[in-house]
């Protein structure tokens, strides 16, 4: 058994953060299942959205999240989030981060803001078209430094370990969890009082998304299993402009070229936004997202386009270096022709529910970043809101942690993992099968538009497809590819049941069979737990 003050499941922003402040007061022990630069963090390009300007207000930056959200943001959290931004970004630019900047109308350097969907203002700092990955350079950088701060690359969390588990009857809390050494195959047991889930979103459990092959809900999954609170796992966000291209599977076309003036047109050059909404391009996502996915159904076509050609050459190579080059290589020159893009699932605005604290319902457990629902993101996320909820929840949470760190513990032996009579997996097919066939239905039957039906029909599937992975899963030694298939399920299940329990279009979440809002039963989250 090994034991640290904090146990960080995840690298990306909200997991480096929330790891360096913690350091400060004791021994951090990073898990990462891939290398540390595995995360969505790194796969971010827009921005993180932060009131910095004279022209812009917190109250804006408020108004324009609670908008975006459809009625089911927490108010006092959006404020907190959004006031506390300018402070912690001041933190990341002390470590070394530096955001794009552009001369001001008086000579002075200034933040180079962008405006994306759903935005008033310009209000996003960004990094060209690769803001996460300089986010988290700047941040591992520092982690790599900081002697109290161990980082287990090729480790994946199997499940979190509780006071309930271990048969106590003292109110049930996190003390620790098992944790596959991938490399060696052997699980070994960490021993902690602050557990920390920042393990990202679950992109992957769709066919078509925008996500690396790490986001496969694994925090969720984990801390359902271990009885805590679930909240609006029915609200998917599909990004609007995903690459269209067989040899580019994922690439992310960044909400900032619309900002920076890119249309949305069909396979004649002709706009189609303004008949959707008011704002046309710069709508929030889930109303672009459904307009892209009508048109393609309307006209038959397997891809809309976003043009930004009409914009100077110049710019769009120095806005835009990695879209550009990586269309270019793919036979497309995006200052003369347009992007072919589809949807594609893109960001979970539920998860883990938490306090402003980064507190789950499980004593012991924290949530950050994506793996959490916090109350910002509501019904939809607004446009580079995540980072920005990364970086003050991280902070908060660590704080919080801290001053409960030495009160709320109880000193236990936690006993070793037990693979009992196990044998090697030696149908991997059935895994790669399953995987296939979960991504399959939820994109089909738990897309961007639903009905009771065809949800009905997911929820079938996935009965049955859960029994196939447990007895697998009791039977075999456990592999990093068995613990993903094993989460992709439970999220998706979770995420099924929510989304059956909301008898209403909101946000996110559009289906058919209840096309309009229903405030009077559902303004309000969707909870689910195993206990």
């Amino acid at each position: 058994m090994k034991t640290f003050d904090y146990v960080v499941v995840g690298s990306g922003l909200a997991g480096l953060t929330f790891a360096l402040k913690a350091a400060e007061r004791g021994s951090v022990a990073i898990v990462t299942k891939k290398s540390r630069a595995d995360s969505n963090t790194a796969w971010a390009q827009g921005g993180i959205a932060c009131v910095t300007s004279s022209e812009d207000s917190v109250s804006l930056h408020v108004t324009d999240t609670l908008i975006a959200g459809d009625g089911l943001c927490n108010e006092e959290v959006v404020r907190t989030i959004v006031s506390e931004g300018p402070e912690r970004i001041a933190e990341l630019v002390s470590l070394g981060m530096h955001f794009d900047e552009r001369t001001g109308p008086e000579g002075i350097r200034e933040p180079d803001l962008a405006r994306e969907g759903g935005h008033s203002k310009r209000r996003i700092l960004h990094a060209k078209d690769a803001t996460g990955f300089e986010i988290e350079k700047t941040l591992l950088e520092a982690v790599a430094v900081h002697p109290n701060i161990t980082v287990m690359e090729n480790h994946m969390a199997v499940d979190l370990i509780t006071t309930g588990k271990l048969g106590y009857a003292m109110q049930d809390g996190c003390v620790g969890l098992y944790v596959l050494d991938e490399l060696s195959g052997e699980v070994e047991t960490l021993r902690t009082d602050v557990t920390v889930l920042a393990t990202g979103g679950c992109g992957r459990v769709y066919q078509y998304t925008t996500n690396p092959s790490i986001a496969t809900g694994d925090g969720v999954a984990m801390a359902w299993r271990a009885g805590a609170a679930i909240a609006n796992m029915e609200f998917m966000q599909f990004h609007p402009t995903c690459l269209f291209h067989p040899q580019a599977k994922s690439f992310l076309i960044t909400e900032a070229a619309r900002g920076e003036g890119g249309f949305l047109v069909d396979d004649r050059g002709k706009r189609f936004m303004g008949k959707y909404d008011k704002r046309h391009e710069l709508a929030p996502r889930d109303i672009v997202a459904r307009a892209i996915d009508a048109e393609m159904k309307r006209t038959g076509k397997p891809c809309v386009y976003l043009d930004i050609s009409h914009l100077k050459a110049e710019f769009i190579r120095e806005r835009f270096p990695t879209i550009h080059e990586t269309c270019l290589k793919l036979g497309i020159d995006i200052t003369h022709q347009p992007i072919p893009v589809v949807p594609a699932a893109h960001y979970q605005c539920g998860g883990v529910k938490t306090d402003l604290n980064g507190e789950t319902s499980l004593r012991g457990l924290y949530a950050v970043g994506e793996a959490a629902c916090t109350g910002l993101h509501g019904a939809n996320r607004l446009a580079s809101n995540s980072l920005l909820e990364a970086l003050v929840m991280a902070h908060r949470a660590e704080a919080k942690a801290s001053r409960n760190h030495h009160r709320q513990g109880i000193e236990v032996e936690l006993p070793e993992w037990r693979p009992g009579k196990v044998q090697d997996v030696d149908e991997l097919v059935v895994i790669y099968h399953n995987w296939d066939e979960i991504r399959r239905l939820m994109w089909d039957y738990v897309g961007i538009v639903r009905t009771d039906k065809r949800l009905q029909r997911a929820a079938h599937r996935l009965r049955n497809l859960q029994n196939e992975i447990q007895e697998f899963y009791w039977n075999f030694k456990i592999t990093a590819d068995l613990l993903e298939l094993r989460n992709l399920a439970t999220t998706a299940s979770l995420i099924v049941d929510c989304a059956m329990s909301r008898k209403e279009s909101r946000g996110l979440h559009f289906t058919l069979d209840y096309p309009g809002h229903d405030d009077a039963r559902f303004l309000r989250d969707t909870f689910i737990r195993r206990f």
